[in-house]
């Protein structure tokens, strides 16, 4: 950033990323680009650096899941934005991400922000939907080599979904397996733990940070 570029108010955009109408995230974004400043740094001080704040609010206890997702949905318009900017400047993904509701299971809210929540904080996500199958799973996992499989589960009857896919991954990849990491409202630490899978998410937020931290990216 050159010296006299203004510095980025991440109070500003926490505040656009509230808003129920996603232009003023888009206005915000597009301001400091045409004050010259960087489409990563718009990205990691302006949109992750606000979508943090949100996140730390929702696992405090103090937004609920609509706000998260209006934020979520905002962020990502914004990075609809930047990213022709990231990809021209050769800007890397930090990893990427096969991710997924398991068979039999049709919610994606969660998945869905913590898809959000990954590709801002820089993975390349493959977001395979709902009522995904353990062949399905295997087939992207083979055509986009992701470094980390995630699994969501809000049922349940499908967790054992969850645990069948988890095996079929070790049992095809081996000592090549990606990591994965679980997560969803019945899904527990020991339950995960008890599938053999790598991490486990509590929440959307805490899905990415060990993410993170099983690349070696995270605090």
């Amino acid at each position: 950033m050159h010296l006299n570029c203004p510095v980025i108010d991440v109070q500003a955009f926490h505040k656009a990323l509230g808003d129920r109408e996603p232009s003023p995230t888009e206005r915000l974004v597009q301001a400091y680009l045409d004050e010259g400043v960087s489409a990563q740094e718009v990205l990691d001080q302006g949109l992750i650096a606000a979508m943090a704040i949100v996140g730390a609010a929702f696992k405090a206890g103090e937004v609920w899941v609509p706000e998260v997702l209006l934020a979520a949905r905002n962020m990502r318009r914004g990075i609809d934005l930047l990213r022709p900017l990231l990809l021209a400047g050769g800007a890397e993904p930090a990893a990427t991400i096969v991710i997924g509701t398991v068979q039999g299971d049709l919610h994606d809210v969660g998945k869905n922000i913590v898809s959000v929540l990954m590709e801002g904080s820089g993975f390349r996500v493959i977001d395979l939907g709902i009522d995904v199958g353990v062949d399905r799973f295997l087939l992207a996992i083979d055509e986009h080599r992701p470094d980390v499989v995630g699994l969501s589960a809000l049922l349940t009857t499908t967790m054992l979904s969850m645990r069948d896919t988890v095996a079929a991954i070790r049992d095809a990849k081996g000592d090549d397996a990606p990591k994965v990491i679980v997560g969803g409202a019945p899904v527990t630490r020991r339950f995960a733990e008890e599938i053999g899978a790598d991490g486990y998410g509590e929440d959307a937020v805490s899905g990415v940070e060990v993410a993170l931290k099983l690349l070696g990216k995270g605090g």
